[in-house]
């Protein structure tokens, strides 16, 4: 027989000890507790039920066991006993299946079934099972965090399983959508010149989440904090795809790109009160979760708050969930190596216990000071599905942020609405409006035109309208306001007038997320053009409408060569001489002069739809002309100061390939400039004893 020992409250979670293993677990209202061991994840039924005795196994709140002789790769899971009260917030269920808040890895079985944990009765064979993971054997080979500051940085947003898992990847099949797959595109992604990868949720989630017939896909749904998805393994071993996890880490660290998490911290799998008991609910549904307490009914707590807009909230104000987030976020830095986070729906966690926002947020301010995540990048989605609204406004010093201000004022600024001249402006030099009373840097500012949430930059020019019908929700789901042009066609087209319009616009989005002050955020595939075919909710289809077409890397070389020259163009850029400046001391060191079609004389008017302007450095002039109007413009131009060349073109987004951008090329009559229409157009000139350097 087995000994079984008292065990101890900490560390929480399965932690290996000289005669076998320490399991511990918080549970505040259960009255008994079980763990489950099994011989395999699809095993129907346990191996051993080791009951904890209250008296022996239970500290406060805290259940504990030693099990000795259990070693790496146990199978196993919890049952939690205790009040079914809903209208007291209590969820306990002992029939259900419970995974360890805490597990380190995530094994799931072939028979796993999302409605089985939303059922009465017995889920064993159906449910994800935890198991123990021995961290300290792999082999880091030396790596450490690259701690690359954000203004050195291009960020590349992308899904690991669409990355590769189109069959004209090129990636051998057993390789195609994982972490593994992701290691063979390195090359790729260097020539491109992006130095951080932001990966779409990698923690173990839900793929039964989504309408029938369908796959949760994005994976904004997780099941565990601390356990790497598997799906995204080459194997169904939880512990293979622990390494392979790090094997990927460490391959884009060889190759100096960072990688960071997109992390959810504000809901979970388990959805509303109809949604089914994987982990939290069972363990202590009223500390994990922010409850409606009604008080037309009696302060009735069996309801969940949806500040998240996915059933749940996750309650991260909350001493318990507080030190799991906190504990999360150290794991994946010390232990899994990764160098940042963007958080989704952030905001979510500036929510007291009782879903109400506060000055200074527990959590926050715990992720704010930690000095395990004091060099990693925090970047935060800074508002919430309720109307919680804070960019500009979030809190701390450490963190920055998605500018969705950037986002929807270039698109309208590109597709020439009117009233928009003056606050494309703004969001160019990173928003000063937004940023400028906090003293910070022009960093702060994460921009984007697009991301996964909405149209792709291709679909943006192609689509007015969104086209949700394949997510079978009767096409409801999904932003209608897209401030979207389909430049006079709608959908795909063979006229070559609106594809050479599309493929100009295209190149007026990137030139200006790129070359804008600030971070620069791209989508993975908007280089070559990769289209979600108008679904601007593509979060249940794993299939073509997600995966990446490595097909389109030639069929759409002009726009791919473009990206990638306009990166290069940006990393040659002089660093600024002081990185600590604040965007209001970089706005004024930079001699900003701003023009309309005559010089000084910029037009802030509601019909105008063109900007101009110069920055002049004292070794380099930069003048940018952005003619968003349908017709050509002729622009005045600036004389460059003794010692300097005459204007060089750099960028002209309506020339073809290679004269749309490259090295300068003499403009001549350099008085005027005629743009042409919905253009842009860079110019350069620089000193004169310079130029060789």
């Amino acid at each position: 027989m087995t000994s079984i020992l008292p065990g101890k409250t900490y560390p929480l979670g399965a932690s290996l000890t000289p005669a076998g293993c320490n399991f511990s677990v918080h549970s505040k209202s259960c009255h008994s507790m079980e763990l489950l061991l099994f011989d395999d994840v699809d095993d129907a039924a346990p191996a051993r039920v080791i009951p904890l005795d209250p008296k022996r196994h239970r500290t406060f709140h805290y259940w504990h066991v030693e099990v000795a002789d259990v070693r790496v790769g146990q199978v196993y899971a919890f049952r939690a006993h205790g009040p079914y009260l809903p209208e007291h917030g209590l969820r306990f269920d002992g029939q259900k299946l419970l995974l360890d808040p805490y597990g380190r890895a995530v094994g799931v079985p072939e028979a796993f079934d999302r409605q089985a944990g939303s059922c009465a009765g017995d889920n064993t064979p159906f449910a994800m099972k935890s198991v123990v993971a021995d961290l300290s054997t792999y082999d880091w080979e030396g790596d450490l965090p690259l701690y690359r500051p954000f203004n050195k940085t291009i960020i590349y947003e992308m899904h690991v399983g669409g990355f590769t898992k189109h069959p004209s990847s090129g990636v051998e099949p057993s390789k195609r959508g994982t972490y593994l797959g992701l290691i063979e595109k390195i090359p790729y992604l260097k020539e491109l010149g992006v130095t951080a990868i932001e990966l779409l949720p990698t923690f173990q989630f839900d793929p039964q989440e989504a309408p029938p017939g369908l796959t949760n896909y994005w994976g904004y749904n997780p099941v565990s904090f601390f356990a790497p998805h598997i799906g995204y393994g080459t194997t169904n071993d939880p512990l293979k795809v622990l390494d392979e996890f790090r094997d990927m880490v460490k391959a884009f660290h060889r190759a100096d790109i960072e990688v960071l998490l997109d992390v959810v911290y504000n809901h979970t799998a388990e959805g509303d009160a109809s949604g089914p008991t994987f982990c939290f609910k069972g363990f202590e549904n009223s500390a994990y979760y922010i409850l409606d307490k009604n008080p037309l009914a009696g302060h009735d707590r069996s309801r969940y708050a949806n500040f998240s807009g996915c059933g749940n909230t996750l309650n991260g104000n909350h001493a318990i969930v507080r030190r799991m987030i906190l504990s999360s976020l150290r794991y994946w830095v010390e232990e899994m190596h990764v160098d940042g986070f963007r958080f989704d729906l952030a905001s979510v966690l500036s929510r007291d216990t009782n879903g109400q926002p506060q000055a200074d947020p527990p959590i926050l301010w715990d992720i704010e000071t930690d000095p395990v995540l004091s060099g990693t990048k925090l970047i935060a989605e800074a508002w919430d599905a309720a109307g919680l609204y804070q960019v500009g406004n979030f809190f701390g010093d450490h963190w920055k942020e998605w500018n969705g201000h950037f986002r929807d004022d270039v698109r309208s600024f590109v597709k020439g609405d009117e009233g928009h001249a003056g606050t494309f402006t703004k969001r160019f030099l990173a928003s000063p409006d937004i940023y400028g009373h906090r003293n910070r840097e022009p960093e702060q500012s994460i921009n984007f035109v697009t991301s996964h949430d909405g149209f792709t930059m291709n679909d943006l020019v192609t689509y007015s309208q969104k086209y949700n019908d394949a997510n079978n929700e009767g096409n409801r789901d999904g932003h209608n306001e897209n401030l979207s042009w389909n430049c006079g066609i709608e959908g795909p087209t063979k006229d070559a007038t609106v594809e050479r319009l599309r493929i100009k616009q295209i190149k007026n989005f990137f030139s200006i997320n790129v070359l804008a002050f600030g971070v620069p955020m791209l989508l993975m595939g908007d280089e070559v053009r990769r289209t979600q075919n108008g679904n601007n909710n593509a979060y249940c289809q794993d299939n073509e409408t997600n995966w990446f077409d490595w097909s389109l890397l030639e069929k759409n070389a002009e726009v791919h060569r473009f990206v990638k020259t306009l990166i290069e163009y940006r990393n040659r850029l002089p660093e600024r001489t002081d990185p600590d400046a604040s965007l209001n001391e970089v706005i004024s060191r930079s001699r900003v002069r701003w023009h309309g079609t005559q010089l000084d004389r910029p037009d802030w008017g509601n019909s105008s739809r063109s900007v101009a302007f110069t920055i002049e450095t004292n070794e380099k002039w930069f003048h940018l002309i952005f003619n968003k109007y349908w017709e050509a413009i002729e622009f005045e131009l600036p004389s460059p100061p003794d010692g300097f060349q005459g204007w060089q073109r750099i960028i002209d987004t309506d020339r073809p390939s290679p004269d749309d951008i490259g090295e300068g090329r003499p403009i001549k009559h350099a008085s005027k400039c005629a743009v042409s229409d919905r253009s842009t157009v860079l110019l350069t000139s620089t000193k004169l004893d310079t130029q060789s350097r």
